[in-house]
């Protein structure tokens, strides 16, 4: 199957697989099966296995996955063997928790920049050393440091402006904090991070449950596959339209 058919959930799990091998390897477990790896991920076994068909045939039969074999290969797969410089636009309480994560540099993917479009918060420093700087000074920061991704923090009423800032300077990936629904040409993508989205799937997910009572014969303690899957929600504008998340 071609790369640009692959539905987008199953990036998003090839990423929470990759999260799992690495606590397997981390562990010193060399062999993990499908089931396992599933089990760790909390995904179906099947779709698992689907998941990683779309690149090509992993494993051995009744032996299971190379956990350092099929680490690798993911990382290729998700572009993790470079490590990635990221600016980030924005010095609110979202935009400082994300500086103090410490997961983002596990994964590979660095703060080289930070800019605020309130002029006030400019030469502040964190205590990572960055400081924030103006927003006419981007373009020659993500040229000189060849940087292609960006994470936008900002008010919704100027992540737009924002956006197209980060267009023009040739960023080629946002990642949206903002609920404002970003337009971009063709080339680039977008990823948002919606709070009250993920909510609301939760509180539907309790109102539709609730009251429910347990069909006769039917042992709560033993998981059942379903269809529903708690990834996060995703859209992207790869080839000049938004794509939704889909499994």
């Amino acid at each position: 199957m071609k790369k640009d058919k692959i539905p987008a959930a199953t990036i998003i799990r090839l990423s929470v697989y990759q999260r799992y091998l690495k606590r397997l390897l981390n562990r010193g477990v060399k062999v993990v099966s499908s089931n396992e790896l599933a089990m760790e991920a909390s995904v179906n076994p099947a779709q698992l296995r689907k998941d990683l068909s779309y690149f090509g045939r992993f494993g051995v039969r009744g032996v299971g996955y190379d956990v350092a074999s099929l680490s690798r290969t993911i990382s290729g797969i998700l572009g993790l063997v470079d490590e990635w410089r990221v600016v980030l636009i924005g010095t609110g309480p979202i935009g400082q928790a994300l500086l103090r994560h410490p997961q983002f540099a596990k994964q590979g993917y660095h703060f080289e920049a930070v800019f605020d479009i309130d002029e006030t918060n400019v030469d502040k420093e964190f205590d990572s050393g960055l400081k924030v700087q103006r927003m006419d000074e981007l373009p020659k920061v993500v040229r000189d440091n060849s940087i292609q991704l960006a994470v936008l923090a900002v008010p919704s009423d100027k992540a737009q402006e924002v956006a197209d800032k980060l267009v023009e300077c040739g960023i080629r990936g946002i990642l949206n904090f903002s609920p404002t629904r970003i337009k971009v040409p063709r080339g680039v993508s977008v990823q948002y991070v919606d709070f009250t989205i993920l909510l609301d799937s939760l509180t539907y997910n309790i109102s539709r449950n609730q009251g429910k009572v347990l069909e006769k014969g039917t042992d709560p303690g033993k998981p059942k596959w379903g269809r529903e899957h708690s990834w996060p929600v995703v859209q992207s504008n790869i080839h000049g339209q938004e794509v939704g998340l889909s499994s």
